[in-house]
């Protein structure tokens, strides 16, 4: 009976289509528009974790800030300039007060060494950087845009290149003070169209400053990786790449030697948690005595559930905002079986007659409602897909579709169809058989 009632209620959708389609309708515009909310918010979520992943899972972030602060590794990290000016790197304290630590407050290159002794191989390295501002490299009419960055050997595990000839920034380059530097392959093309990128190696470039230029040995080269849409728009001639040097070379142009902030590489990812918590008790330990500040400790993996969490928020509330159509579609279902009860009273009447029972009636209509929402759904659930992998792309992420989305759905649709379907099948049922037979 049932697979009976479901063609019935086909023939009646393929009979009145128009009308079909506008009861759909409703239901249409609320599935599809969930499912591509969704869908997109899971592909952006998921950009979003590889890019920050890439910048490694088992960082750990180490900053100084004031008691009393909430304090954790916002990802910024500074070094004090001539005159107190701060240069800002990746990571970086919270000064409400406006209090400024001095030199002993501050992380020192001694304390660095003593806690990769203490560690030992629980992490792999303390990564340090120092923005040195911008520059250009130039020959003769050619250039190339650079963002320069000092950095210490450590700092490779970190940013974790593609390394196509040389090799990077070591600890005899950082002791000596050299003035080496690592550069991409877009730098070298800018700067160097048609030669051979090994061929570059020991090159020797003029990259010209504000107040100075400056000369340096080439002695690495990586792959150049364009991170999400900061591209855009931008040639290749005049795109900026990171240009790496020793650290003690910028370091000679500040005052304060020492810290704000350090980058942490744990040796094992699944033990970042428990590093971090035994980083926080050493660092407590060591500005025990310290009544201003104090460390704070915080890890990637920690970053990365905090932004999943929003982004899953947010979507989940635009979510509830396009699912109000749900309900004005079932509504759009509700009136539209009402009319079908009303015009088809005599055909109700009939079967009555004929030995229909009340439940046989109940189910028809029943079934028909759910019909029309479920196949609503399903047409819902192809725009709703079809345009998340249209839209998806336009916000560089890699579209994906969300499987328990789907089956959520098409379960909505059928709940849907069964609940604003009842009162219009319960009142078809109740119908007098003779009065219904004197209908006109």
């Amino acid at each position: 009976m049932i697979f009976e009632n479901i063609l019935l209620s086909l023939q009646s959708l393929k009979a009145n289509k128009m009308r079909s389609l506008l009861t759909m309708l409703g239901i249409i515009i609320g599935i599809s528009s969930v499912i591509a909310i969704v869908n997109v918010g899971s592909a952006v979520e998921k950009t979003v974790n590889e890019s920050m992943s890439s910048f490694g899972a088992s960082n750990i972030y180490a900053n100084v800030s004031e008691r009393g602060e909430q304090s954790g590794g916002g990802g910024m990290m500074m070094l004090r300039g001539p005159g107190g000016g701060a240069r800002i790197r990746t990571g970086g304290a919270n000064r409400l007060s406006g209090k400024t630590p001095t030199s002993s407050d501050l992380i020192s290159d001694n304390m660095i060494s003593e806690l990769k002794e203490h560690f030992g191989d629980k992490i792999s390295g303390v990564s340090l950087s120092l923005q040195g501002g911008q520059g250009r490299g130039q020959e003769l009419e050619l250039y190339a845009n650079v963002s320069i960055t000092g950095v210490n050997a450590d700092y490779e595990l970190s940013l974790n290149p593609v390394m196509l000839h040389g090799r990077f920034i070591t600890d005899t380059d950082v002791e000596n003070y050299s003035t080496v530097a690592v550069v991409s392959d877009r730098f070298v093309y800018n700067l160097f169209p048609g030669k051979d990128l090994e061929s570059a190696l020991g090159e020797q470039v003029k990259i010209f400053k504000e107040d100075k230029i400056e000369i340096y040995s080439i002695v690495g080269i990586y792959e150049y990786e364009q991170m999400g849409m900061g591209g855009l728009g931008v040639s290749d001639a005049d795109t900026t790449t990171g240009f790496y040097i020793p650290l003690s070379i910028e370091k000679l142009k500040l005052v304060e030697k020492n810290y704000d902030s350090i980058l942490i590489i744990g040796g094992n990812t699944q033990e970042v948690v428990a590093l971090t918590d035994e980083l926080t008790f050493y660092f407590n330990q060591l500005y025990f005595n310290n009544e201003n500040w104090t460390v704070g400790v915080t890890n990637m993996a920690s970053m990365l559930d905090s932004i999943s969490e929003t982004l899953r928020t947010i979507t989940v509330a635009i979510s509830a905002i396009a699912a109000i159509s749900l309900l004005v579609g079932g509504i759009g279902i509700m009136n539209i079986m009402l009319v079908s009860v009303t015009e088809r009273t005599r055909e109700i009447g009939t079967r009555k007659a004929m030995g229909a029972k009340t439940f046989h009636i109940q189910m028809q209509f029943l079934t028909e409602s759910v019909t029309v929402s479920l196949v609503g759904g399903i047409i819902g659930i192809i725009l709703g897909n079809l345009l998340g992998m249209l839209v998806t792309p336009l916000m560089d992420a890699t579209p994906t579709i969300d499987v328990p989305i789907i089956f959520l759905s098409f379960g909505f649709s059928m709940l849907i169809g069964t609940f604003f379907g009842m009162y219009p099948a319960s009142k078809a049922a109740k119908l007098d058989p003779i009065e219904a037979l004197r209908y006109e």
